[in-house]
């Protein structure tokens, strides 16, 4: 196997990194002029009643694309196309049941699960929850194939339509009831985002269907010259579909718990104990759940994209007992996402606050938003890891084993939380303490399931040790030179401005990355093979053969 094929998969997944962190900038460069339209209260309802939404998205389909790619790859990896696209009809008629319920729960309980302002924004995502999981199917089979583009693109036009439709229904709704009360124009406007995600969705889904009828011809083509006689009964799918999608929808589903499990234990308390009213509650936990974490989420879509990527590849040699091929691209898999995830942390670190002003101008929050990033950039890596390691261990068939590693960190995490809320005044620093821990314990988990049932152990030098030293440089740097750009504008001006604090942000990174580099290459940390299989890596070869690294 050659060195290119054997590195498609941190392609594929580099296109989708790529993807997946232009989508997040969208998110934060739309969010950032809708919370001005919409409030912190605003932004707080729509946040508590997102993170609810995603529990049942969850639950129904987002798990979908993962589990599906899993299932149809490790047939494609004996050539069985005919099960391969029996899979695939199987998995619509699942989501399809359970997008009905997912979307009942959703409008119906609304105001057992959030607040009475936020219910009314729960509601409207109901239908969003019966068209993703349609969504995930048609991803989840292009990803089975190893092709990332078209849920690449899939994604970026649903951010782009997210954007202009949650801005303008928000102006516009909230002009509707131009002469009621603040809080609810924050609810009217709340809803105006949530029309956004699911006109997102659904412009998203037409594009996967086109792509799905242009492609279709080739599908078939390999049907018909499938060979096997082994073809799967409806039973037996139903039973494929049910015993490893199942598990995905689990693991993920308590993953993710944890944000929702938060919101919940913070507002009850804040609201039942401390004295708080609903809208200050509600505004707080916007600024840690709808800015903070909106932010630290920038660079986990790296390892989110790498685990989607790596799923199918690992899945199908695992299935041919190439194990020794296997825990190479996990290890392969690992060290690229350090060598991007550990830097993002560190200047997160070094830069939050300048990086705040650039996605989120409102001066009144700067300070406490950038303060929580500082804490938060901790987690980075230990998400990235975590993310990672969850999708090696179900594409090696271990699927059960996230599970149970994300209903002890959650039970551990939510008692953290209750007890910080209640015997210190660490206020929202809690939720980040909490995350940290949670994130910390499924990558303890996950890495002792990785050595037991793999036999697999990570090399540390090269995968962790020098490209944090490299980065710990690098932030240093990162901090001389923003300190110095301030320090030289200031001289001249009574208050930095917006746009001077983008110019030295932009020179700032630039500048860091260009250092990182060096440093990861003078170290030794990465070599020429490595290099290549970097995303765009031949570019990074012929810079660093430029400036004379190699």
């Amino acid at each position: 196997m050659n060195q290119k094929r054997k590195n498609n998969f941190i392609m594929q997944a580099g296109i989708l990194a790529a993807a997946g962190i232009i989508v997040r900038i969208i998110g934060i460069l739309y969010r950032s002029p809708l919370v001005v339209i919409i409030g912190d209260e605003g932004n707080g309802y729509y946040s508590s009643a997102y993170n609810f939404y995603t529990i049942i998205l969850l639950v129904s389909s987002y798990s979908i694309p993962s589990a599906i790619s899993k299932v149809i790859a490790a047939r494609l990896g004996f050539g069985e196309y005919r099960n391969a696209h029996k899979l695939f009809h199987g998995s619509l008629v699942y989501v399809f049941i359970v997008g009905i319920i997912g979307s009942f729960v959703c409008f119906f309980f609304a105001d057992s699960m959030v607040g009475h302002n936020s219910a009314m924004v729960l509601r409207v995502f109901a239908p969003t929850i019966f068209f993703s999981g349609f969504l995930g199917c048609l991803r989840g089979y292009f990803q089975a194939h190893r092709s990332m583009v078209e849920t690449s693109l899939s994604q970026i036009i649903e951010q782009i339509l997210n954007a202009i439709v949650s801005i303008t229904a928000a102006y516009l709704l909230i002009a509707s009831v131009s002469s009621a009360s603040d809080t609810t124009q924050a609810i009217y406007g709340a809803i105006g985002s949530a029309v956004g995600t699911g006109s997102g969705v659904i412009i998203a889904l037409l594009f996967m269907f086109a792509v799905y009828l242009h492609n279709r011809k080739q599908f078939l083509y390999d049907i018909d010259g499938d060979e096997h006689d082994n073809t799967l009964s409806n039973s037996e799918v139903a039973k494929i579909l049910v015993s490893m999608v199942t598990p995905f929808v689990l693991s993920t589903c308590i993953y993710n718990l944890s944000t929702a499990s938060n919101q919940k234990i913070y507002q009850t308390i804040t609201q039942n104990f401390q004295g708080m009213d609903e809208a200050t509650s509600a505004t707080l936990y916007g600024l840690f759940a709808g800015k903070g974490m909106q932010i630290i989420n920038i660079p986990v879509a790296i390892a989110t994209a790498m685990s989607a990527a790596i799923m199918p590849v690992i899945s199908a040699t695992y299935e041919r007992g190439e194990l020794d091929d296997t825990k190479e691209k996990m290890a392969s898999a690992i060290r690229v996402t350090m060598l991007l995830a550990i830097p993002s942390a560190v200047g997160l670190f070094v830069l939050s606050n300048p990086v705040t002003m650039l996605l989120y101008n409102q001066r009144a929050s700067l300070d406490i938003v950038s303060s929580l990033i500082k804490v938060l950039a901790i987690a980075v890596v230990l998400y990235c890891l975590s993310t990672l390691s969850n999708g090696m261990l179900q594409g090696t068939g271990y699927v059960n084993r996230p599970v149970i590693h994300a209903t002890i960190a959650l039970f551990i995490q939510a008692t953290l939380l209750v007890v910080l809320l209640f015997t210190s005044n660490l206020g929202l620093y809690s939720l980040c303490l909490a995350n940290v821990t949670y994130s910390l314990l499924m990558c303890i988990m996950n890495g002792m399931s990785m050595r037991h049932k793999l036999e697999y152990k990570q090399e540390v030098k090269h995968t962790f040790v020098l490209p944090f030293i490299s980065a710990l440089i690098m932030g240093i740097i990162a901090a001389i030179i923003n300190y110095a750009g301030r320090y030289i504008y200031l001289l001249s001006h009574e208050e930095l401005s917006w746009y001077a604090n983008a110019v030295i942000l932009i020179i700032d990174i630039a500048i860091s990355a260009i250092c990182y580099l060096m440093l990861i290459v003078k170290l030794k940390a990465v070599d020429e093979e490595s290099l290549l299989s970097l995303p765009k890596g031949k570019m990074l070869l012929r810079i660093c053969r430029k400036m004379k690294l190699l």
